[in-house]
């Protein structure tokens, strides 16, 4: 194919770019909790997830790739002319890119998986034709938006319900912490697990069935409990701290919680999100190097470490405006508060990601901080923010359609 190199040049810059943009955004969503409920410092945040982001796009981040450029643009339509799915899919990349660096700067959390949808459905009705797109499946991914922040908000609702009744409001709190945090230390350590293996780790050489998944699963989850256990017990507790804030030890014994979850939602972002960066790359790698449109294109290890790296990048560089505005704009949050709402958001996530549907891990995340804040009454939420949120949600797909339409006629005109 002509320009193949340029091509794939392109697709590398643009790809890495939009993982940058994922990372100052998106990642600093899945560690504003942490962060705001001082659980983690901004510093700690960044280790976790340059750690657990990059873990979670290399060894999960597989399965959403083909979902989001499969599902929603007809091939067959591309078969005579597979350069317009290139300029398409760069003009996509290069569209929320520049979207998510605006979103940023403003502090607004906008979701990246709005981004690129909103970017592709664009070219691809504009620059094909409308009967290119697949309106259904479409229509599937708009919907697992709506559902995604409400099934965070009713599951951190129900954890943190269960936090109020078995530890906050009885008798001896910090005993009852000490007793039942472990249990949810299992959880964590279980559940992301057991999605992994159940989604396969084929491509980094490893095939469980389902019974050995589980087994790994259930040890991966001892092993972790184990670790927390340790952790608690090397804190120290005064009673005089509790004068101020009456369950400030308490909140001491979640904070270890927090860590685990931090590290699961890191882990469950990477594996979901790395898709929107480096599968339209992978899409531009394929049909530069064969010159044929194919329904699926083997994803290079090389492209998930560009998405990987990218995200981390992006996170230490511009991550702190978003990490604000969901740590502590959306409602008061502590460690108790920020274990349910990011335990929610990332069981919601990581089973996303195992059946292959391309949720949002803002609409997620922030469901899932809404659902504790409403565990505590309506005025515990900062509605002003709320409403910002909501409304920079609305604006998302048709801002990545318009600049993906734009970039695509210019490419073309450039390339052809």
């Amino acid at each position: 194919m002509e320009y193949a190199i340029v091509f794939i040049t392109l697709a590398a810059i643009f790809g890495f770019f939009m993982a940058w943009g994922i990372g100052a955004n998106d990642v600093a969503n899945a560690m504003g909790t942490s962060v705001g409920s001082k659980a983690v410092t901004i510093k700690q945040a960044i280790i976790i997830a340059a750690v657990f982001e990059f873990a979670g796009a290399f060894l999960a981040g597989g399965e959403v790739t083909a979902t989001i450029r499969r599902g929603m643009v007809d091939a067959s339509l591309l078969a005579d002319s597979p350069e317009l799915l290139v300029y398409g899919m760069l003009a996509a990349l290069l569209a929320a890119a520049i979207w998510l660096l605006v979103a940023s700067s403003a502090g607004w959390p906008v979701s990246t998986t709005h981004t690129i949808v909103g970017a592709i459905v664009g070219f691809a009705a504009v620059g094909i034709g409308m009967e290119a797109v697949h309106w259904g499946k479409v229509g599937n991914i708009v919907m697992s938006w709506l559902v995604s922040p409400l099934l965070a908000g009713i599951v951190s609702y129900g954890l943190f319900t269960s936090v109020q009744r078995l530890i906050l409001d009885t008798d001896d709190p910090l005993k009852n912490a000490k007793r039942y945090v472990p249990f949810y230390i299992f959880m964590v350590g279980f559940i992301v697990a057991l999605v992994t293996m159940l989604k396969g780790l084929t491509h980094v050489g490893l095939d469980f069935t389902t019974a050995e998944s589980y087994g790994v699963a259930f040890l991966v989850g001892i092993v972790t409990t184990l670790i927390g256990v340790w952790m608690i017990s090397k804190l120290r507790f005064r009673a005089e701290d509790d004068s101020d804030f009456h369950f400030a030890n308490v909140e001491r014994v979640f904070g270890v919680l927090m860590i685990f979850t931090a590290c699961a939602m890191a882990f469950a972002h990477g594996s979901n999100d790395v898709a929107n960066a480096v599968g339209p790359v992978a899409a531009v790698v394929g049909v530069a190097k064969t010159g044929v449109v194919e329904a699926r294109s083997v994803m290079p290890a090389w492209i998930l470490l560009l998405g990987g790296v990218g995200i981390v990048i992006g996170l230490m560089t511009y991550g702190k405006r978003v990490i604000a505005t969901v740590g502590s704009g959306i409602t008061e949050l502590t460690p108790s508060r920020g274990f349910a709402a990011t335990l929610a958001a990332a069981a919601v996530v990581v089973f996303a990601s195992g059946t292959g549907l391309p949720i949002s891990t803002t609409h997620t995340l922030v469901g899932g901080v809404l659902g504790v804040g409403l565990a505590r009454g309506i005025a515990a939420l900062n509605l002003n923010v709320v409403r910002t949120i909501f409304m920079s949600w609305v604006i998302t797909l048709p801002a990545g359609a318009i600049l993906a339409i734009f970039f695509f006629f210019t490419l073309k005109g450039i390339f052809s």
